[in-house]
């Protein structure tokens, strides 16, 4: 009699792709949220949305290193989500007047570094050719994060910590300062394949 072999759990469905299911999940009800700007309960459940999200990102990679679970779709969606969850904040923020004025500068470097990098290792994938992530680039997301952080919690923050947007916009210019030094690393990487590509 033959032994009844217990089912294997397909890999899409481990707990590192899981949550990085969870913050793709997480971009539509932020931004749902933040269609109220100025509802101060809709800012904070934007606020705890967000930072569950941004646990996530350090979460998923820590489980699919622990415990083996790395696989070729959570390396796919992880930047992916990364990108949606940043450039849905700041555009959002950039809407209800949050980010203004000469501010916006800073979220256009962002969204334009995270738009060029996709590109390059778009292409750079093709020459098989990968693009390590750096520490400061690690710096620079997490710094970013925090930002936009104090930027969602926004004027439901002012009512607990005074200062809470100032204190997000200063660091948005860190973070946009970080992304350029780290989009100029990346842009200088593609561009000596582009001139080394025979073809």
């Amino acid at each position: 009699m033959n032994a009844v072999l217990p089912r294997r759990r397909s890999p899409a469905w481990n707990l590192a792709n899981c949550l990085t299911y969870g913050r793709l999940v997480a971009v539509p009800v932020v931004v749902a949220l933040l269609y109220w700007p100025d509802e101060i309960g809709a800012r904070f459940a934007a606020f705890g949305v967000f930072v569950l999200a941004a646990i996530t990102d350090y979460l998923d990679g820590y489980v699919a290193r622990t415990y083996a679970q790395s696989s070729a779709l959570g390396r796919m969606l992880d930047p992916i989500a990364d990108k949606l969850l940043v450039a849905a904040c700041l555009l959002m923020l950039s809407a209800d007047g949050t980010i203004q004025s000469w501010d916006l500068w800073a979220a256009i470097v962002i969204l334009c570094r995270e738009i060029l990098v996709s590109g390059l290792r778009e292409y750079l994938a093709e020459l098989k050719v990968g693009v390590p992530v750096s520490r400061v680039a690690k710096w620079k997301t997490t710094l970013q994060l925090i930002a936009i952080g104090f930027l969602v919690a926004g004027p439901a923050g002012e009512t607990i910590l005074p200062g809470t947007i100032r204190i997000g916009i200063g660091l948005l210019w860190v973070a946009a300062a970080l992304t350029l030094y780290t989009g100029y690393d990346y842009m200088r990487a593609g561009i000596r394949h582009v001139i080394d590509d025979p073809r």
